[in-house]
């Protein structure tokens, strides 16, 4: 399930790119399967890592993917090492989220692009509202982005936005029902079934599904995605 459209990069061979906060590797190994383009994965978590190297070994072991462990506040990489920088689902989990907004046009290098994601503010903030838990959650959220905040913040760093939009509607009520049913989520057959439906879509992603969402979006996209140039 990818948030960041890789058709948004302009990605060409020879371009490295860095996935900060990749988890298990989504967009990592997305990115990875563009010819010639080096994709690099790093995450807090170890073992988020570990499982997104030994699932790539197994699909793809030839294309070129890297994963290592890094604090994407504190990044191991030198000025402009990147040509592409996409950060997904992961700036709402940061204390010091501008931070790491820093690092991220600092491994950026000039002319280069950077595709951010959040959660939407209003589907967002229905989740807190309706499971207080929520917000609690060990590593979870702790911030609500609204879109002028994030883009106040990306031309504070002297980034051209370029394009934005949203992402996943269909997932947005699958989040208010385990929400709605905080205490008994994990044993709610409702959630168990909008589960293995959101499955079955990512799976065989029907033309009806796939037009359903799209024109959801707009209205109740789960995820606000921004893409931004570095002036050169």
């Amino acid at each position: 399930m990818l948030t960041v459209d890789p058709d948004r990069l302009a990605l060409a061979p020879g371009m490295r790119v860095l996935d900060a906060g990749c988890g298990r590797g989504r967009h990592t190994h997305a990115l990875s399967l563009s010819p010639g383009v080096l994709s690099v994965g790093v995450d807090l978590s170890l073992d988020d890592v570990r499982t997104a190297r030994e699932s790539w070994a197994q699909i793809a072991p030839q294309a070129p993917c890297a994963v290592a462990a890094a604090d994407t506040t504190r990044l191991p990489f030198a000025d402009g090492a990147f040509d592409r920088v996409v950060c997904s689902e992961v700036l709402e989990h940061l204390p010091d989220w501008n931070g790491a907004l820093t690092e991220l046009d600092r491994v950026l290098s000039p002319g280069g692009l950077i595709a951010l994601s959040v959660p939407r503010f209003w589907p967002e903030a229905l989740c807190w509202r309706l499971a207080p838990g929520y917000a609690q959650t060990p590593g979870g959220h702790v911030r609500i982005f609204r879109k002028r905040q994030l883009t106040g913040a990306l031309a504070a760093h002297g980034f051209r936005l370029f394009r934005s939009g949203h992402a996943h509607a269909l997932h947005a009520p699958y989040w208010w029902l385990q929400c709605a049913l905080w205490r008994r989520r994990e044993d709610s057959r409702l959630v168990a079934a909008y589960r293995r439906f959101l499955e079955w879509d990512l799976i065989h992603r029907p033309l009806l599904t796939r037009a359903l969402e799209a024109a959801l979006n707009p209205l109740m996209g789960k995820s606000l995605v921004l893409y931004a140039r570095k002036p050169a």
